[in-house]
């Protein structure tokens, strides 16, 4: 897409921190990190989001990530790594171009990327269960 940042971003347009590229995706640092490494992979190819990625496409972003994040955590010693993709503006999705974060966790980096857990009863996840399997 014309207008797509991370379209450019991914194709090369605009000079980036690239740290992987191969013919299907580019895998650039974060210019506004939430910890010191955190990388983007980005499909050179427009897709919004998740669900618009044909499967085989998304195995592959998957695999880039792993590559990626191996190397990440080799080389800059991190104690753990974060891989989150998020799906429209209501998810925190910001930019309408699939994405994968790989992001490196250090201890105490006071990254906040967990959620404070619920405690719905059984009936209720009987109940959300039973909606999505159509039961």
């Amino acid at each position: 897409m014309d207008d797509c940042i991370f379209c450019k971003l991914a194709n090369g347009v605009f000079p980036t921190n690239t740290i992987y590229e191969d013919d299907k995706f580019r895998v650039i640092l974060d210019n506004g990190p939430a910890t010191k490494g955190h990388a983007l992979v980005l499909p050179k190819e427009h897709y919004a989001n998740v669900f618009e990625m044909p499967d085989d496409l998304l195995g592959e972003a998957v695999k880039v990530a792993k590559k990626v994040a191996i190397n990440v955590k080799e080389k800059l010693s991190c104690d753990g790594i974060n891989l989150v993709q998020n799906n429209g503006e209501a998810a925190g999705q910001t930019v309408m171009h699939f994405h994968l974060h790989i992001i490196p966790r250090y201890e105490n980096d006071g990254a906040h990327i967990l959620w404070e857990p619920t405690s719905p009863s059984a009936e209720e996840l009987v109940e959300i269960k039973n909606t999505i399997i159509g039961a």
